[in-house]
């Protein structure tokens, strides 16, 4: 099978050196060139790369110009390493609506050892981007899965204390959504659809600390729902979309018919924090028949349990078809397991979200 090609830019010798070290020492991937933004574009010229990471934070080019330009004339999977300071995430998410597809945060100080050690990170954005159908890529995007140790959505839920078991019915219902990469081009997609009386949706994107209340703000911006980072102890309400926050899990309560979130710290499940799997099954637990799930385009298979045990709950489940997915991971492995009623384009979700809310 034919090698990755790389092409690394940054501004930083230290920084291309490090990120070529790591890359290379995988069998699977090629850098062919490391560059800063000026000297790119001529790289290019000689060997078109399959997958650039490339920092956007750069005196002499910067990287969100560098990206533009090369997403309008020859899409290319983009992983972009962005600080997680304020400017870097502002800045991190206009490459995402400019068409990048992954992000990898990195430190302001220490950042030599800092990509030493978030060397698997890097590696799997890369193979992430790698896979990605490029011809659904528009403006927008999503974040890579991280390797790390796959502990399951048991390592949260156990340690929550009980509030109940699923209600038979309630008025209140539940959409519960999860996505990966390709995810946030996807929601946006979804949700700018939706009136402002769809019932209380719940998303797992999986994304980085820092980066999940600008996601969140630029979505409320574009849609009728108000769309909020999730806090401790919001109430999921008709109109209403709460987004986990990145770095920290999100699970469904009741108190009496009354559904709302806890947001709580814990252990990487499924490689990913916040995890779908962790939210989907404290839905299934808590609401049963009385949910809605939604996967859609990602790589990996987190989700994919949480869903069948949404579905053996009474939950409707709904698919994202490998048509228009960016990377038919997810939906793929929660459809081999048996849990999905229906596969659907991407742009038919938002029809059977409001559907099911009526």
């Amino acid at each position: 099978m034919a090698k990755i090609k790389v092409l690394v830019v940054d501004d930083s010798a230290v920084v291309r050196q490090v990120n070529k070290e790591t890359l290379e020492k995988e069998a699977d991937i090629e850098v062919i060139a490391v560059a800063d933004p000026l000297y790119a574009i001529e790289k290019m010229k000689l060997s078109w790369p399959d997958v650039i990471v490339t920092d956007i934070e750069m005196p002499r080019m910067d990287g969100i110009t560098f990206l533009k330009k090369i997403m309008s004339e020859h899409p290319t999977p983009f992983v972009v390493c962005s600080s997680l300071a304020e400017k870097g995430a502002a800045a991190t998410m206009e490459a995402l609506a400019a068409g990048a597809l992954s992000i990898i945060t990195k430190p302001k100080m220490g950042v030599k050892q800092f990509l030493q050690e978030s060397g698997d990170d890097i590696v799997s954005a890369v193979r992430a981007a790698a896979r990605a159908n490029m011809r659904r890529v528009t403006p927008g995007a999503s974040l890579p899965p991280t390797l790390r140790p796959k502990l399951t959505a048991d390592a949260m839920l156990a340690a929550q204390a009980a509030s109940g078991v699923a209600m038979a019915n309630t008025t209140d219902k539940v959409i519960a959504i999860g996505t990966s990469t390709g995810g946030t081009q996807a929601l946006e997609a979804v949700l700018t659809k939706l009136p402002a009386t769809t019932a209380g949706i719940v998303v797992v994107q999986h994304m980085p600390e820092k980066f999940t209340a600008m996601f969140a703000e630029r979505l409320n911006s574009l849609c009728k729902l108000e769309v909020r980072e999730a806090k401790d102890g919001d109430r999921v309400l008709p109109g209403r979309a709460l987004i986990a926050p990145g770095g920290r899990h999100m699970m469904l309560k009741r108190s009496g018919a009354q559904y709302y979130v806890t947001v709580a710290d814990g252990p990487v499940v499924n490689r990913h924090k916040p995890s779908v799997d962790v939210l989907f099954r404290s839905v299934a637990q808590i609401a049963g028949r009385n949910a809605l799930g939604v996967i859609m385009t990602g790589m990996g298979d987190d989700g994919a349990r949480g869903m069948k045990e949404m579905h053996d709950a009474g939950a409707q489940t709904v698919a994202e078809d490998e048509s228009t997915c960016v990377v038919f991971g997810m939906p793929k492995v929660a459809i081999d397991m048996g849990g999905v009623d229906k596969i659907v384009p991407l742009d038919r979700i938002p029809q059977e979200i409001i559907a099911y809310g009526r």
